[in-house]
């Protein structure tokens, strides 16, 4: 049994509401606007592309709650009937699967996805699956802009990762799961001799360990926990932000759904009990795509399985739609 990419697997799933026989071209929707991605050049202009990683393997190996596997399509329903506010086109590339155990497989696979798309002029906007999707989408970025060179060079982009999380995902185990992603991150950039660029935000002290607030501090880390991630304390998240943002050329955003509190997204492997608020989660996303920054944006670990009234769904698609730039009204 081997990992496979099913191409274009999500276009037959987008359906919803149709006002425009009564309201006219203006009244689209989502579902309306997707098309069937394709490295046709000629025919296809740079935009922002969905690719979904069907996986539960990461987070079965660390000891979670399994379903996330059904995360892209869970996310797909509920972007399906969004009203349409975008100026660039956006393109379904399918799902990357995970059959079996061969997680290692699967990410290789989103990893060549991830440069195909960044090297044709797109921003990839990828859908979990655990947030081991983070180190096939890593892999991806790093041979796009590094061109597969394995030492850097002066014309190569740094990149940036912010990721919303409760967890640093730094821990050292074998095998990887959806708890080493960034450690893995952490070890490529060394190797590569370059700087590992990685702000985790909303980091719950009480699920991270003494163990890992050291390893975060060893790799450079940086971080703010999920009670200074606040926007009562917005002129301090703002300078750690932006001291960061002025570091680096490009931003890979991974946001981990259970960094929210439960009420808003109870469908995660790891339900938070106080979490981040989802206006700071929007409000970093306004300021890295207004600095033009965002080059990859990726949610990770929606778990229909244990959703209730699709809420992680919901959220999860609010915050993708934000980072394609579609949840401006009046945009063009």
């Amino acid at each position: 049994m081997s990992s496979n990419i099913e191409k274009n697997s999500g276009t037959h799933r987008w359906q919803g509401r149709d006002d425009t026989a009564s309201e006219g071209p203006k009244a689209q929707r989502w579902h309306q606007q997707i098309a069937p991605y394709s490295t046709d050049l000629a025919n296809t202009a740079a935009g922002n592309v969905l690719i979904g990683f069907c996986c539960d393997e990461g987070v079965r190996r660390n000891g979670g709650r399994i379903g996330a596997v059904a995360g892209p399509d869970g996310c797909r329903s509920a972007l399906a009937n969004l009203a349409w506010h975008a100026s660039r086109p956006i393109y379904d590339a399918g799902d990357v699967h995970c059959d079996g155990e061969q997680l290692e497989a699967a990410q290789t696979l989103l990893a060549a996805q991830i440069a195909e798309l960044l090297t044709h002029g797109h921003r990839p906007l990828v859908i979990g699956g655990g947030h081991e999707v983070a180190w096939g989408t890593w892999q991806g970025i790093a041979a796009a802009v590094g061109g597969g060179n394995t030492t850097a060079t002066p014309q190569q982009q740094r990149v940036g990762i912010i990721n919303i999380d409760a967890h640093f995902d730094l821990r050292q185990s074998t095998p990887a799961s959806s708890g080493t992603p960034f450690a893995q991150i952490a070890r490529d950039c060394a190797a590569r001799h370059l700087p590992f660029d990685y702000l985790c935000l909303g980091v719950s002290a009480l699920s991270n360990t003494k163990a890992l607030f050291e390893t975060a501090q060893q790799t450079g880390t940086q971080w703010l926990l999920d009670d200074e991630f606040v926007a009562s304390n917005r002129s301090v998240v703002e300078s750690c932000v932006t001291m960061f943002l002025d570091q680096v050329d490009a931003v890979y955003l991974t946001i981990c759904l259970d960094a929210f509190h439960v009420s808003v997204a109870p469908g995660v492997s790891a339900p938070a009990t106080r979490g981040v608020e989802v206006a700071m989660a929007e409000w970093l996303i306004d300021l890295i795509c207004a600095r033009d920054q965002l080059m990859v944006a990726e949610v990770a670990e929606l778990n229909p399985r244990f959703d209730q009234d699709s809420r992680t769904a919901k959220l999860a698609a609010r915050l993708l739609a934000r980072c394609a730039d579609a949840a401006r009204p009046g945009m063009s």
